[in-house]
């Protein structure tokens, strides 16, 4: 699910950094606001404690039944998107790197998830959410069916929809997106403010398997979730990749890392391995790139351009 929205940002030809944060960040909110009961030995030490948290719990423990999941996992997703808006308007009004725009977004939102918590779990959750992460029909987990179903759309709003086109065309050229009448700056929010969602997402399903909000939620994930993208064929530059194509990318990693993991290798081997795929992956895209400029802008042959003269 985090990788989906990763794809739509280098379609863009940008970068989000700040997609672990945003899991951390909305782990520990959403926890806080449905949690059933909270230790003061714990998280006695947090801003939070006494007017948002107390012993009883979070905000919605006055609720019943699977409201307070619902609930909750809305919250969860309404801010992951307004982080990604507030991404996206920095770096299409303002003209920001999107590179120093969603490193900074990192850095804060993951010291203010640890901040609010005072490193601490956020525990005791409605088992409704719970479940989210631990049950599923069959041997396919809940989570299977999430990140399906948010892929699905994902690539139908890629090659069916007008705004699909225009990701692609800002993505290829901007300034020639821009000349042609595209509204970059409105596809530039509405990507980061994707991407902001499907963190979320993702976040939702991992606070739901660990059954905890946890502030240093993806903490390791992102170099995973770049080279997933990546190693799937979506081009660093902007303008070439498909979903599909993540999802693919997506399957060889998770194998790679678990055959790596079941050789008993150190985690410096594993790490090194997957780093020189990453490079390599993404050397074969910059080379594609270049030799794909070269072919247009090569001059025609002197035969071709004596006809065309006469």
């Amino acid at each position: 699910a985090i990788a989906v929205g990763q794809t739509f940002v280098l379609l863009l030809g940008g970068i989000d950094l700040s997609q672990t944060s945003v899991m951390a960040v909305t782990s520990v909110i959403g926890a806080a606001f449905m949690c059933s009961a909270a230790n003061p030995a714990v998280l006695g030490n947090s801003p939070l404690w006494g007017w948002f948290l107390t012993e009883n719990g979070g905000p919605l423990t006055s609720l019943t039944g699977p409201a307070i999941t619902l609930i909750g996992i809305a919250v969860m997703l309404l801010i992951g998107t307004l982080i990604g808006t507030l991404n996206g308007n920095l770096i299409a009004k303002l003209n920001m790197p999107p590179f120093m725009v969603t490193l900074i977004a990192q850095m804060f939102y993951s010291a203010l998830a640890i901040y609010i918590t005072k490193s601490q779990n956020i525990m005791f959750l409605p088992e409704s959410f719970e479940n989210l992460g631990s049950e599923g029909v069959g041997f396919f987990p809940y989570s299977f069916f999430v990140a399906v179903a948010l892929a699905a759309v994902a690539q139908f709003i890629l090659s069916v929809t007008l705004r699909g086109r225009y990701i692609y065309a800002t993505g290829g050229n901007i300034r020639a997106a821009r000349v042609s009448g595209v509204p970059t700056a409105k596809i530039t929010i509405f990507v980061y403010a994707f991407s902001g969602f499907c963190a979320a997402v993702g976040s939702v399903l991992y606070s739901g398997r660990l059954m905890q909000g946890r502030p240093t939620m993806g903490s390791t994930m992102l170099l995973d979730i770049m080279a997933a993208t990546v190693i799937g064929g979506t081009s660093l530059f902007g303008g070439k990749g498909k979903v599909t194509w993540t999802l693919y990318g997506v399957l060889f990693y998770t194998i790679l890392a678990t055959s790596l993991q079941q050789l008993k290798l150190d985690n410096f081997t594993i790490d090194i391995v997957k780093g020189a795929i990453i490079l390599a992956a993404a050397t074969l895209d910059a080379v594609r790139v270049r030799l794909r400029k070269r072919s247009t802008t090569a001059p025609a042959p002197e035969g071709k351009e004596a006809r065309q003269h006469g």
